[in-house]
């Protein structure tokens, strides 16, 4: 008796468990890169408009789900390489927390949920959407697979997060702002193949065989070459800007963040997930926030 009452308690539990291990694996920290949908609301100087600023958060949340549905593909495709892995084993598909059949379902179900959001905000924004969905589920597929190429599809996605933010509001978005943002993620990119490198070692073409393309050496040379095009571009982009003279004290701070991004790659073990240093590391933050604040107030201004 007790034992089947123990049982009938405990069935609940177990949709709940589904629930989580589902919510785990479109991977709410990773959603912070969305942001980027926010650049052309500000730097289009919109950012106190309340329709549009709600469009883009909406638009943010199409993002969010379209992005977790990308990652539910990539760990179906890549389950038996990321139980190789030292912490992409620990996935709730990789751990057996759900089945593939599970993942399946929630993909189609979430991918439904968000393009139906997409619709809702205007066929342009649908189409970015789109594309960018098939950039992902492309890398899942192909394009992680070839040298060079695999961080430029990383790159892409980062872009086309900062077109769709600016396409659902009927925005022109600067070149100077895209050509910034692809920089800035290439860095980003980079630095993680080099942390993939470093860490898995010798069994690093196991998890992902593109890693034996690259040297530490190569991978050096092109984030310094990514470094130095980043800082620059954003230096020009403030020096072509209205109000000029005001938008170049901003430079100060991307160089502090690249810096200290370098610093916590170099000597703490990081940038295997960007996303962990924009939410762990108190300095990056608070750099990050000052930046935003000294952009945001030079660019109010500018519209008053």
């Amino acid at each position: 008796m007790k034992a089947e009452l123990k049982g009938k308690m405990s069935t609940p539990k177990m949709p709940l468990r589904g629930l989580i291990a589902v919510m785990k694996t479109l991977r709410p920290k990773q959603w912070t890169k969305n942001f980027f949908l926010f650049a052309g609301l500000v730097f289009s100087q919109n950012l106190f408009n309340p329709p549009m600023f709600f469009r883009v958060l909406f638009a943010f949340g199409v993002f969010c789900l379209l992005s977790g549905s990308a990652y539910i593909i990539n760990d179906i495709i890549d389950v038996d390489e990321d139980r190789k892995h030292y912490i992409k084993r620990n996935r709730p598909l990789a751990s057996g927390q759900i089945s593939k059949k599970q993942a399946v379902c929630a993909f189609f179900v979430i991918l439904a949920v968000s393009l139906s959001g997409a619709f809702l905000l205007g066929k342009a924004f649908l189409l970015v959407s789109i594309l960018y969905f098939f950039l992902v589920a492309g890398y899942s597929l192909w394009f992680k697979h070839f040298v060079i190429i695999d961080v430029f599809a990383v790159a892409f996605g980062f872009l086309l997060r900062a077109v769709a933010g600016g396409v659902v509001i009927g925005v022109r978005i600067s070149p100077w702002l895209l050509i910034c943002t692809l920089l800035l993620a290439l860095f980003l990119a980079l630095v993680k193949r080099r942390h993939e490198y470093l860490i898995l070692e010798n069994n690093g073409t196991e998890h992902r065989r593109v890693l034996a393309d690259y040297s530490i050496g190569y991978l050096d040379q092109l984030i310094s070459i990514v470094t130095a095009s980043t800082i620059m571009a954003y230096s020009l982009y403030t020096f072509t800007a209205e109000r000029s003279e005001y938008f170049m004290l901003s430079i100060p701070f991307v160089i502090y963040g690249i810096f200290r991004y370098l610093f916590l790659v170099h000597k703490r073990g990081m940038g295997g997930s960007p996303e962990d240093v924009l939410l762990q590391d108190k300095p990056f933050i608070i750099n990050v926030c000052l930046w935003a604040v000294v952009c945001v107030v030079i660019l109010h201004f500018e519209a008053v």
